[in-house]
């Protein structure tokens, strides 16, 4: 399991490196004014997609513009992937159990507190209204779903992991097999 597990970290490593290609989340708003959709990408250092218009749209219902400037995660995620890719691959070359266990422990309290601060993100979002905002509904928030769908008055909203986000996930996967895989593949002796 020893070369298998060192595969597979590089293979893990390789994973993270595609979320400098892809978005790691997708949203899509449908709303009657348009139809045909509005969609939001949010990669691992800015947002693509729609924003001026999904901005215009959530202005009528009191929410705060999405300004990726003004979005500190933005800046700092790539950092911690490349921290994350450097790391695994030093665990692969040095190829030690606890190291790896080390490496799968970080990875997944990053990848927690990150779901962690994006899920408070949305929240914030959706329920600090402007108070002054053309359409007020006492007691309705609009925090767009975490992940799935959630229809808002006449809005639905979609909200799912992107090719980067699936990247990750499958990286952080084969990073339990490759720590743990022992356990999974272990053969009896007679």
């Amino acid at each position: 399991m020893q070369k298998y597990s060192r595969l597979l970290i590089f293979v893990s490593v390789a994973l993270i490196a595609l979320a400098f290609l892809f978005p790691l989340w997708d949203i899509a708003i449908f709303a009657p004014q348009y139809p045909e959709g509005l969609f939001l990408q949010i990669w691992i250092n800015k947002m693509g997609g729609d924003l001026t218009n999904v901005n215009i749209l959530n202005h009528y219902i009191g929410m705060h513009p999405i300004t990726p400037e003004s979005i500190p995660e933005l800046k700092f995620m790539p950092m911690i992937a490349i921290g994350l890719m450097i790391s695994g691959a030093i665990v692969g070359l040095i190829n030690k159990r606890p190291l790896t266990i080390a490496w799968v422990v970080i990875f997944t309290l990053i990848a927690v507190v990150g779901l962690a601060d994006f899920y408070k993100w949305e929240y914030d979002y959706g329920h600090n209204l402007n108070p002054d905002a053309p359409i007020k509904i006492p007691g309705m928030h609009y925090q767009p779903p975490f992940i799935g769908s959630q229809v808002l008055l006449n809005i639905s909203a979609f909200s799912y992991p992107g090719i980067g986000g699936f990247a990750l996930m499958a990286s952080l996967a084969l990073a339990y097999v490759a720590a743990f895989g022992h356990l999974i593949f272990k053969k009896k002796k007679a």
